[in-house]
């Protein structure tokens, strides 16, 4: 909607470069396995075992749901908020993200960012959040 804001699909940094393998809470994993099992075999099946591969990596790690060819996330719809707020909430003192996101906090002070820790409250009420290979060998 915002052709200058940097993320867009095929924009695939920070699924490139997080700082550890993704948590989730239990209803965002309920969400990102149905959409996972609704992918062709020969699309979930990489993805599982690229969500193995990442179990105890150190950084920079990528998500296992990142389509590695096409810079594009392969269950967008169901998505957990971490990757849907990206680049909105800020700790106060900074703005933590890309370098294209940090130069935008520099030159357009005029950005209203959203309250990282409020999110980060509202992310603890859905309950515990575990690695997504966890979730994943779990069965559930």
């Amino acid at each position: 909607m915002h052709p200058d804001w940097p993320c867009h699909k095929g924009c695939d940094d920070c699924c490139r470069s997080l700082a550890s393998e993704p948590r989730v809470s239990e209803k965002e994993w309920q969400r990102i396995a149905q959409a996972i099992d609704a992918l062709p075999i020969q699309v979930a099946e990489p993805a599982r075992q690229r969500i193995r591969e990442a179990a105890g990596r150190a950084r920079p790690v990528s998500c296992g749901l990142l389509d590695p060819a096409s810079g594009a996330c392969l269950i967008y719809e169901a998505r957990p908020i971490a990757c849907r707020s990206y680049g909105f909430y800020a700790e106060r003192e900074k703005v933590l993200g890309c370098s294209r996101i940090e130069a935008i906090a520099r030159e357009a002070p005029d950005v209203l960012w959203g309250n990282h820790a409020a999110l980060g409250a509202e992310l603890r009420e859905l309950g515990e959040a575990r690695e997504l290979s966890v979730w994943l060998e779990s069965g559930y």
